[in-house]
């Protein structure tokens, strides 16, 4: 079981022991690289432990990472992975793009001046404990996105959707009436701290293990109704797709696959809208994990192999992959003037959204 402590500072790694260290490596290396940039770049990083998490005799920090610009009206982009613990590729293309934007910040000088008009914040990994132990849920067998307060307005599928039975179940969502997971309301610190009271806040979060294809997915997951501000996620359709017309993502409304109860992104959507943050786009990067098995089928006897690339060429590319995409994020947040919709543009980008995918 998981339980929050305090921590004083984030580099409470140098006090572990070599054997725990070795333990680590072999069980959640993700998090032993994630310290290692924090240790070699702190002219560029400003680290926090949000939350200390207990698991058999370690405890586990959920860090929080911003860089850029301190200027509170500046516009944010917000990168999160590993929510499932099982699903570590989200945590390790995060943390290999990380690194690469942290060294191009020694002697790019355009991004230099990038990160001085924006704020970038990252959690690479939402649920250490569940790296940890290999598993999708967290130390309490909570799945954390479907930990929310948020029912849905519609058939959800069975289990998958969230339930309550218990946690010897996949997806189960917690007990009702009860406060969220120690991680989500981690998060939910950070966005009152540093997202919703922004003038435009982007957001991505990685997964992985549905479909063939990589997916782009934003809310809502609770009813099949167009979100309140879908006009903005059309034009940022629009954008990628004149920026990069051979990509090959599918972007779209994630109730058009399936419902779900307590979802995450949905609950933090009602919050900026109760904020009057009119601009605050979260969006789910499912990388197609089915692809992978269908490449090498003895993977999906592997649990890790449902979720994750098993082969040392392919896992490599699928890190180098999803770097254009998060170059896009930033520059599209830095420059989110320049390609909102005014109110003109938003009626028809609306009838686009009906369109597409609501008729």
């Amino acid at each position: 079981m998981n339980s929050p402590e305090t921590s004083p500072s984030p580099d409470s790694s140098s006090l572990r022991s070599a054997e725990l260290r070795r333990e680590l490596k072999q069980k959640i290396p993700e998090l032993l690289q994630l310290e290692r940039l924090i240790r070699n770049y702190p002219q560029h990083l400003n680290a926090q432990v949000e939350l200390m998490l207990q698991v058999q005799h370690l405890h586990l920090p959920l860090y929080s990472i911003t860089l850029g610009t301190t200027d509170t009206s500046a516009p944010t982009l917000l990168l999160t992975g590993g929510m499932h613990g099982i699903e570590r590729i989200g945590s390790q293309v995060l943390i290999a793009w990380l690194q690469t934007l942290l060294e191009r910040l020694n002697w790019d000088s355009h991004l230099q001046q990038q990160l001085a008009q924006v704020q970038l914040v990252l959690m690479p990994i939402l649920n250490p404990v569940g790296m940890y132990l290999n598993q999708r849920s967290n130390g309490n067998g909570i799945d954390l996105n479907r930990n929310a307060p948020v029912n849905a307005e519609g058939d959800v599928p069975l289990l998958g959707g969230g339930h309550r039975l218990g946690t010897f179940l996949p997806w189960y969502r917690g007990k009702k009436n009860t406060p969220m997971e120690a991680e989500n309301i981690a998060l939910e610190k950070l966005l009152q701290k540093r997202i919703l009271d922004r003038s435009f806040s982007l957001v991505v979060d990685l997964h992985s293990g549905f479909g063939m294809r990589d997916q782009l997915w934003f809310p809502y997951a609770y009813r099949k109704k167009p979100i309140h501000n879908i006009a903005d996620y059309v034009a940022l359709k629009l954008l990628w797709e004149r920026s990069y017309p051979n990509h090959t993502y599918a972007f779209e409304p994630q109730s058009i696959h399936y419902l779900s109860h307590g979802d995450l992104w949905d609950y933090f959507c009602l919050q900026a809208r109760s904020h009057q943050q009119s601009h605050f786009l979260p969006l789910t990067l499912e990388m197609g994990s089915w692809a992978w098995i269908k490449k090498r089928p003895r993977q999906i006897f592997n649990l890790a192999g449902l979720f994750n690339p098993q082969m040392q060429h392919r896992h490599a590319r699928v890190l180098r992959s999803h770097l254009l995409l998060l170059d896009f994020m930033l520059a599209a947040t830095l420059n989110y003037q320049n390609w909102l919709p005014d109110s003109k543009q938003r009626e028809l980008l609306n009838q686009t959204a009906k369109s597409l995918w609501f008729n």
